[in-house]
């Protein structure tokens, strides 16, 4: 979900400090663009569910491959409203990753059913396929709960080993619902994000690879039934513009304003995704020897929501990242076992999750990073790592 977690965000100033994330420099670049689609919403006056809407619901389809993307108000919401599509209720139990943002294991809890940890792989930072079938035996033999849905998370991008993930759920006759938040834009196997699970939920929040200028989010799948249940939920329950409610639902609309700055966004995105791309690869080929950098199967494409390496002395290499001047991220310092917040869903030890909270270090990556800039950042992780 949201990449909110323990940052240096260096502000994009006069100076030469290199934030993590940089908004203002794609802001400059689209803004004639953004400003002509703001004004047409604004002259228009179609501010919920107005055509730009529906505009971007056809183009974040045609982009993922799916049959259906429906847009809504958050990542969020947009997790919550597909697990409740799909029917998912107390006493129920939802199998997510352990090493990612609270938002994943808040949208089950919030809809009362329980959230079960997974531990994950050590390279990818994905949910471990074998370590997820033993959590659904495990589930299973106790006769607590009901096990439902798998919910794999796309880490910092980089799409889950959905075939692998999926045969264990098959296996077990639960559904696939794909965290994507970070991923829009990645790849797998030749198939996008959002057309890789039956259901998928991603996140346009703003320093996401597409983001809005607030929060913002959809679902996508292929499933008819499953996309007329999120149109309804996401307006309190209702069915077309009637005022009858016909289950629970909420108030989980992307507004027409940031649909239209999606829209301009989505326009340039291949162009950012190769430029994100371009940046990781050069910053693969300085620090390999130095650090470890993220892992990429030959079949998979990362939207590098997040160029995250793991190192030695992680809290004293970001401290010196920061007296250079760098910009860095914690995503994240707590497994989701570990926060307050899910102590009633603790269960088994998840010692790899565990292992990568104090070892990753996220570095800066936009489109707009220059070169010389990525060169300096490269420049300053060789002289902590070397000072460590």
């Amino acid at each position: 979900m949201a990449p909110v977690g323990t940052a240096t965000v260096l502000p994009a100033a006069n100076d030469d400090r290199i934030a993590l994330f940089d908004l203002q420099r794609q802001k400059a670049r689209l803004e004639g663009e953004i400003k002509a689609r703001i004004d047409a919403v604004l002259n228009h006056g179609q501010f919920i569910l107005g055509p730009e809407v529906t505009l971007l619901e056809e183009r974040l389809a045609r982009f993922a491959g799916a049959r259906h993307a429906i847009a809504v108000s958050s990542g969020r919401d947009a997790l919550m409203i597909a697990l409740m599509a799909m029917g998912v209720k107390p006493g129920d139990a939802v199998f997510v990753p352990a090493f990612t943002f609270a938002a994943t294991a808040g949208s089950v809890a919030s809809i009362g059913a329980t959230p079960i940890f997974v531990d994950v792989d050590e390279d990818s930072f994905n949910m471990d396929a074998a370590a997820l079938d033993e959590a659904i035996v495990s589930v299973s033999k106790a006769g607590k709960l009901v096990p439902r849905v798998v919910m794999p998370v796309d880490l910092y991008g980089l799409p889950a080993d959905y075939p692998a993930i999926g045969a264990v759920a098959g296996r077990h006759g639960l559904t696939v619902l794909a965290d994507a938040a970070q991923s829009f834009g990645g790849e797998l196997g030749g198939r996008r994000s959002g057309a890789l699970a039956p259901i998928s939920a991603t996140s346009f929040y703003p320093t996401k690879p597409l983001g809005c200028y607030g929060d913002g989010g959809a679902i996508l799948t292929e499933d008819e039934g499953l996309a007329e249940a999120v149109r309804r939920i996401r307006s309190h329950g209702r069915t077309g513009t009637g005022d009858e409610a016909t289950e629970l639902g909420l108030t989980g609309r992307l507004d027409t304003i940031q649909a239209a700055v999606l829209l301009a966004k989505l326009e340039v995105f291949e162009r950012e995704l190769a430029r994100r791309r371009a940046i990781a690869a050069r910053y693969d080929k300085a620090l390999a020897a130095a650090v470890t950098v993220p892992t990429i199967g030959e079949d998979a494409e990362s939207a590098f929501a997040l160029y995250t390496i793991r190192v030695r002395d992680r809290d004293g290499v970001k401290a010196r990242l920061d007296e250079a001047g760098i910009g860095t991220g914690l995503f994240y310092r707590l497994a989701l076992h570990q926060h307050p917040a899910f102590r009633d869903y603790v269960g088994d030890e998840l010692p790899v999750s565990e292992r990568l909270t104090g070892e990753v270090l996220s570095l800066p990556l936009h489109p707009d990073l220059t070169d010389p800039e990525a060169d300096r950042v490269i420049e300053a992780v060789l002289a902590a790592v070397r000072d460590a």
